[in-house]
């Protein structure tokens, strides 16, 4: 991570609707470090985390000797909540049943008990830390239902060994739609095009420093690292051609990629439109900070009400570096001041807009939405003075490139995590049993990188892929 100008204080990301300021102000790095200190960050899933971190890169996933690719092998399955509307199984019979081919009698359907953690879930079946072993769990869980019946949190520990995704819908024709586009993807015998396209969408407000690292050091080095990737065209608007109207031509026009990467603002608000703002993509029509104060206008961002159900949705995957583009938890997990409760930003966690749209469109949507829960940061892609650092980035985008399924190719993303995780359990057990001093501006980098790559998640079925089987 590297606050802004290395001025000492901790810049936030996101716009607020209401104002065109950023949502937080800068946070003192000393203020910051020592609440961390006083906590036990990364605690949740230590062990664990450490054990993926310790692990050579091939055991990651389903234990040795499995092809995670092959749901045969892998497994797929289900996870529910006790309340779950019968009808929304019914809705999602078209992919089920496929699945259930696939995976033969290792398909599952497993229900979540009310108040139940990762740990007791994953005890109840007979599983505990360890690499997936679809014999009793399905290495690819497909969670049904909202974040109020099960919670962020028990997904964000499950992804750890698990390819996770999440569908959340408000009607069962929602999950209908998203059913039969990702049925008919996965069984179509459709032929690989001769070359296909990855697009990248950058923007670069004037003078926003968090919109200039993203363009710099996560877009347009991605965009150069992918070049030449197989069969795949690489294009990209950085800064300018960045505009609303190009997004939603991405999204909907005859030019739509495959698959589609945006790095942006995503907008923040209360009250009334909540639900329906939250984490939509602010776009090169922002003027930014310094003239962009006062309300944001509607023909600035991106939201779900603004993608048409007469349209289908034309990127097969789409992944979203914005605050919030993925959801928002009830209470943040970024404390805004030294010694102060997390304020609470929502009446209850939620699902973004944008992706239910995208994903439940009834014209035929997209198979997956990667996006952000809460606050995102710079720190995703710089790391403590260091050059941009997008490997993990990459690697997701060449195994989705290559033909790999989501939530495997996703496992680059949780090694991420993983490993910055252990970084700061180990420093905080340092400082405590060895009185081991740990740099302020370290500390904070590694906590705020902790809560931003495990706070990545997917929103359809982690199974998908670009290209249908052979």
């Amino acid at each position: 991570m590297r606050p802004e100008a290395d001025s000492g204080e901790l810049v936030f990301n996101g716009i607020d609707l209401d104002t065109g300021k950023y949502l937080t102000p800068p946070v003192r790095l000393s203020q910051l470090a020592e609440d961390i200190r006083a906590e036990q960050p990364g605690a949740t899933n230590a062990a664990e985390l450490r054990r993926r971190h310790q692990d050579d890169d091939a055991h990651y996933g389903v234990i040795y000797g499995l092809d995670p690719e092959d749901l045969g092998q892998a497994a797929w399955g289900l996870v529910i909540p006790p309340d779950l509307d019968r009808g929304v199984l019914e809705a999602l019979e078209p992919l089920v049943s496929i699945r259930r081919e696939q995976a033969g009698d290792l398909y599952q359907q497993l229900t979540v008990q009310p108040g139940e953690t990762k740990a007791d879930f994953l005890r109840r079946h007979g599983m505990g830390p360890s690499q997936a072993d679809p014999r009793k769990v399905p290495y690819y869980l497909l969670i049904i239902g909202s974040p109020e019946q099960i919670p962020f949190s028990f997904q964000y520990q499950l992804d750890v060994s698990y390819a996770v995704g999440r569908l959340d819908f408000a009607t069962p024709d929602e999950y209908a739609s998203y059913a039969r586009a990702a049925a008919v993807a996965e069984s179509a015998a459709l032929p690989v095009p001769a070359e296909q396209r990855v697009h990248l969408f950058g923007v670069r407000n004037p003078g926003d420093t968090p919109t200039a690292l993203s363009a710099s050091r996560l877009v347009q080095p991605l965009a150069d690292d992918l070049l030449g990737w197989k069969r795949w065209q690489v294009t990209a608007d950085v800064g300018g051609p960045a505009t609303r109207q190009r997004l939603y031509d991405l999204l909907t026009g005859p030019d739509a990629p495959g698959v589609l990467f945006t790095a942006s603002h995503g907008v923040s608000t209360s009250g009334d439109q909540q639900r329906e703002v939250q984490g939509a993509l602010l776009c090169q029509n922002w003027p930014g900070p310094l003239k962009g104060a006062g309300r944001i206008s509607e023909d600035q961002y991106l939201a779900g009400r603004d993608i048409p159900g007469t349209q289908p949705v034309k990127p097969r995957i789409i992944f979203a570096f914005a605050c919030y583009g993925g959801g928002t938890p009830r209470i943040t997990d970024f404390a805004d001041t030294a010694a102060a409760p997390r304020p609470a930003q929502a009446e209850r966690d939620f699902v973004a807009r944008l992706p239910q749209r995208l994903l439940g469109n009834p014209a035929g949507g997209a198979l997956a939405f990667v996006g952000h829960v809460d606050r995102a940061w710079s720190c995703s892609f710089l790391w403590q003075g260091t050059d941009a650092q997008i490997t993990a980035f990459s690697s997701t985008l060449r195994a989705l490139l290559d033909g790999k399924r989501l939530g495997n190719a996703m496992e680059a993303m949780n090694s991420r995590y993983a490993e910055v995780s252990t970084e700061l359990t180990s420093s905080i057990d340092d400082y405590r049993k060895y009185g081991k001093v740990i740099d302020d501006r370290q500390l904070v980098g590694l906590w705020t990188a902790n809560n931003d790559a495990r706070s990545y998640i997917v929103l359809g079925d982690p199974a998908v892929r670009l290209t249908a089987a052979p």
